[in-house]
């Protein structure tokens, strides 16, 4: 079985890969049948060299290989037929920019495994780079209040070599007195939390956060649990929120009404009431004034995010009275930072966090017959041009 590690040709450029040099060899010493070839790039966070030097062919062309492996879409154009091709399609929610890619990955005949649908048999996410996003996110919603309040400076995350170099850029700054709020428990609140624990930010509850004034930055971690409620006042249910959340609202104008600063590492589902409202956001009591959008779910729960920003220009600012974009600086405006490619940012530690999943649960795979079925669960196309029956959902998509 021959892998090729694919060159990224997503404009703007990637840096990330699925596998380094270091993670390729204990991928070959574990799995003595498994070839590993590499596409030459020149963007790539590991040189074509490192890998040569590791001792792995780099190569103009990798079409010998039987499984391509890549991180963001790959165009059109350069999709190989009848080959495995695993990479984020970011097609699965039917997003309409991505239609044509689907429709040739099935002209094509390409067994398609998209990196989000490596899921466990409980249907919980494998694979994924939330953490790094969690990381980055809370990093530059600091980095968005030091420049719009003029009190300390952090570089970007691009500038700097790993995740050691962003901490160590923490150590120089002091923060005034704040509270944040952090939505989610999944992974990318995990990273955004190591972040706010790296700063000594205290930690405080629920209780605490919401009756108590402090003279020190805190925050409080907050799941769908505190933040919604049922309509009807009866006890919240997870199980029936997640299957039916139409009987829920939001209970999270509670924690605007006493909160400086806000870090979603939440994931909203379809039909699950939105956090704060455009409306909302005018209330006089609201007082949150930034707003780090890690989940960046545009035109969505979080009214303040009207679009997905960039690393080049990662912030501007809501004007709630008025519903519009205005200056991330500017007078009673909310600042939005809403990146939606931020573990780009952390191309090194990312690539190399998710080289560690990709070999824990996927390669196995491989090499036992699929006997957890990770494989046959995340399949979306077949060798014969079709939609496996996981994903017929999306026929219509197809059809256009």
């Amino acid at each position: 079985m021959t892998f090729a590690i694919i060159k990224e040709r997503k404009n703007p450029p990637d840096r990330r890969v699925v596998f380094s040099p270091k993670k390729c060899q204990e991928v070959i010493k574990k799995f003595p049948d498994a070839r590993i070839i590499v596409e030459t790039s020149d963007v790539r966070i590991f040189p074509d060299s490192a890998y040569s030097d590791a001792g792995f062919e780099v190569l103009e062309d990798v079409s010998k290989a039987d499984v391509m492996l890549g991180v963001k879409e790959v165009p059109v154009e350069a999709l190989i037929p009848n080959k495995k091709y695993f990479f984020f399609s970011h097609t699965i929610k039917k997003q309409p920019y991505n239609r044509k890619l689907l429709q040739a990955i099935l002209q094509k005949k390409i067994e398609l495994f998209d990196h989000e649908t490596i899921v466990g048999e409980h249907k919980n996410r494998l694979i994924g780079f939330g953490y790094y996003a969690g990381l980055v996110g809370a990093y530059n919603g600091f980095r968005a209040l030091g420049i719009r309040d003029g009190i300390f400076n952090l570089p970007k995350v691009e500038s700097l070599p790993d995740l050691k170099a962003v901490k160590a850029e923490l150590d120089k700054i002091s923060l005034p007195t704040l509270k944040i709020i952090l939505s989610g428990t999944g992974k990318v609140a995990r990273g955004a939390k190591e972040i706010l624990d790296h700063l000594k930010i205290r930690e405080v509850s629920d209780l605490d956060y919401l009756s108590k004034e402090f003279d020190e930055a805190v925050y409080c971690m907050i799941d769908v649990t505190e933040y919604n409620k049922t309509k009807d006042g009866s006890p919240f249910n997870k199980e029936e929120f997640y299957n039916d959340p139409s009987n829920y609202e939001s209970d999270f104008m509670k924690y605007a009404k006493v909160s400086d600063m806000f870090i979603t590492g939440h994931f909203y589902g379809d039909g699950a009431p939105y956090l704060f409202t455009r409306e909302d956001a005018k209330h006089p009591d609201f007082k949150i004034n930034l707003v780090a959008d890690i989940s960046c779910d545009v035109d969505g729960p979080i009214a303040s995010t009207l679009r997905a920003s960039t690393i080049a220009n990662p912030f501007y600012g809501y004007n709630p009275q008025t519903e519009t974009e205005t200056e991330f600086d500017a007078p009673n405006a909310i600042t939005v930072m809403a990146v939606d490619n931020l573990p780009c940012e952390l191309p090194k530690d990312a690539s190399e966090g998710f080289g560690d999943m990709f070999l824990e649960h996927v390669i196995p795979a491989f090499f036992n017959f699929d006997e957890d079925g990770i494989l046959k669960r995340a399949q979306m196309t077949t060798a014969d041009g079709k939609l496996t029956d996981r994903f017929s959902y999306l026929q219509s998509y197809v059809n256009g």
